[in-house]
């Protein structure tokens, strides 16, 4: 079905190449993961698949890539769309309609589908990916996470034979996102659909996985059988993690193999079953805060005290917002304390995003008020208002107006009356080193936040607003990312994180607000939360449970005195 033979992809004026040795044969039928660091070549390999590159990103490609006969060489992706159906991080980039019926309808139309075929399968598809509710709204209306399943049920309805999905679960609350993973692997085993997709939260589809693609360096590695390919692999999910530091053989890919494997553990660390949630601690570790916070440093992790009493920084009192008729938030009354990261959880279109477009002087209430330090941030100036609220959105394109890496960050050191070199700095601590010639969108969706990031903490703003921070990190970088975050908390910022990730939350967060339907339904610690929660508890919680541990981290340190 799939094959590639010595493929390598060079963009022009790279020095070398940004994927190389892929030699792979996919088999009709197979369900492939692609896995990798940020900014490894993953996207580059996945737009092989249907001619992307180099017939539309240019660059140059030796090797052949064959899908279903047709070289890539010879057949452009419009030759392809029948074949291969793809799926990239941007669902809005993909749209050519403007409501979510007539988008998955328009691939079917360009291939000349059957008006009654089509019929069926619009029906089945809003039904498999859980649509039909929304079937008649402008897709501009949509959340991020349900833009992205619009993206996915439109390239699924036209029928292709195999079909290529770069992040399809980054905007997608757990729940959804299950829902999704499930049928594409329904699809793979009931009709012998071809999947390949590129991930970064491991722990969603891991499992589901019949070989998997590392790619390290630009380095593509063969088709790998998942435990294998973890042994050694540069990035890993949570299970993953905590298998091999307890070096159980074979290693553990789902929470019920890694339950059967901590039998032991969890008898050993019984103990602390009895602690509540305060007691059992903060994201860092089992044994509570004190009054710290971890921060990754040269030497390893180091503490440091927190003195200052925390104050409100943002308010919410009585807060509805309606948006094109339909109440997104309702009667919210929230407040966020700085020297704090809280974050806002919730299925898709549950008024997350809304309430940080509100707190970001974005969005103004239909009714109640909403205030920043004090200030209604709608009333602020432009200028005033960077240094006393900052949001980073789901795109953190729209950031980005500058025609490469370097001008973004001198245009935001002028314009937010930063020292020359801060933004610069903060990409590096945040991300590493980015080339500055290149363009911003030409980065990857992670770096391009990473950049988006960077810029906004320039401004040194006093609440941090996050949409959706980690969509394109991978673990590494979101350990960057976690670091940095609770270093800016301690210092006396209010960060208020949107976010489907679980992991991150157990990773960072002290407080968890749950919306449902624009209300709040859940307030707490972090730890009371989502410990518990089957939809929101973080991998490590599912297989620790009922010991009250979070993270890799909160095991170890539980294991350290009884070593």
């Amino acid at each position: 079905m799939i094959e590639l033979q010595d493929v390598a992809v060079t963009y022009a004026g790279a020095a070398r190449p940004t994927i190389a040795g892929a030699t792979l044969r996919i088999d009709e039928g197979e369900f492939v993961l692609v896995v990798g660091p940020t900014g490894s070549g993953k996207s580059t390999l996945l737009r092989c698949l249907n001619g992307l590159v180099p017939h539309f990103s240019g660059g140059t490609v030796s090797g052949r890539v064959v899908i279903d006969g047709r070289d890539t060489r010879d057949h452009r992706p419009r030759d392809l769309a029948e074949v291969v159906g793809f799926v990239g991080q941007d669902p809005m980039a993909s749209f050519v309609t403007d409501t979510v019926e007539d988008e998955i309808a328009y691939g079917m139309e360009t291939l000349g589908v059957d008006p009654t075929a089509m019929r069926r399968r619009v029906e089945e598809t809003l039904d498999l990916l859980g649509l039909a509710s929304v079937r008649d709204r402008p897709l501009a209306q949509l959340s991020g996470g349900q833009q992205q399943r619009v993206a996915i049920a439109a390239v699924l309805a036209a029928g292709p034979r195999v079909l290529v999905l770069d992040e399809p679960t980054s905007a997608l609350d757990p729940v959804g996102a299950e829902e999704v993973l499930a049928a594409l692997h329904r699809l793979v085993h009931d009709v012998g659909l071809t999947v390949v997709l590129a991930e970064h939260r491991l722990e969603r589809v891991i499992h589901y996985a019949d070989q998997i693609v590392v790619i390290d360096g630009g380095r593509v590695s063969p088709l790998r059988h998942p435990a294998d390919a973890m042994i050694d692999s540069p990035v890993h999910p949570p299970v993953v993690a905590l298998g091999r530091s307890m070096l159980w053989s074979p290693l553990p890919l789902s929470v019920r193999e890694a339950r059967r494997a901590a039998r032991g553990l969890r008898g050993q660390l019984g103990h602390l079953g009895h602690l509540g949630p305060v007691e059992a601690g903060g994201p860092v570790g089992p044994l509570g805060r004190s009054g710290h916070v971890s921060e990754p440093g040269a030497d390893g992790p180091v503490t440091t005290p927190v003195n200052n009493e925390p104050t409100k920084a943002a308010v919410g009192t009585h807060v509805t917002v309606k948006r094109d008729g339909i109440v997104a938030l309702d009667e919210v009354t929230v407040s966020f304390a700085d020297h704090a990261v809280t974050a806002v959880m919730g299925r898709n279109g549950a008024g997350k995003s809304t309430l940080l477009l509100g707190l970001a002087g974005l969005l103004r209430p239909s009714s109640g008020s909403l205030r920043v330090m004090g200030q209604d941030p709608a009333q602020l100036r432009p200028s005033a208002r960077v240094g006393v609220v900052g949001l980073v959105p789901q795109d953190p394109g729209v950031l980005l107006y500058a025609d490469s890496v370097a001008d973004e960050c001198r245009a935001a050191d002028r314009d937010l009356g930063a020292p020359p070199g801060r933004t610069a700095a903060l990409v590096r601590e945040i991300y590493g080193e980015l080339p500055g010639d290149a363009h911003p969108s030409d980065l990857s969706e992670g770096q391009r936040l990473a950049l988006a990031l960077a810029i906004i903490l320039a401004g040194s703003p006093h609440v941090l607003l996050l949409d959706e921070p980690t969509r394109g990190l991978d673990y590494a970088a979101k350990g960057h990312l976690v670091g940095l975050l609770r270093r800016i908390a301690n210092a006396g910022t209010a960060v208020i994180l949107a976010t489907h990730d679980v992991e991150l939350v157990a990773e960072v967060a002290d407080r968890v607000v749950v919306l449902a339907d624009g209300q709040i339904v859940a307030d707490g610690p972090a730890r009371s939360v989502i410990a518990g929660s089957p939809a929101f508890a973080p991998q490590i919680a599912k297989i620790m449970h009922p010991v009250p541990l979070l993270t890799v981290a909160d095991v170890s340190a539980a294991l350290e005195p009884a070593s």
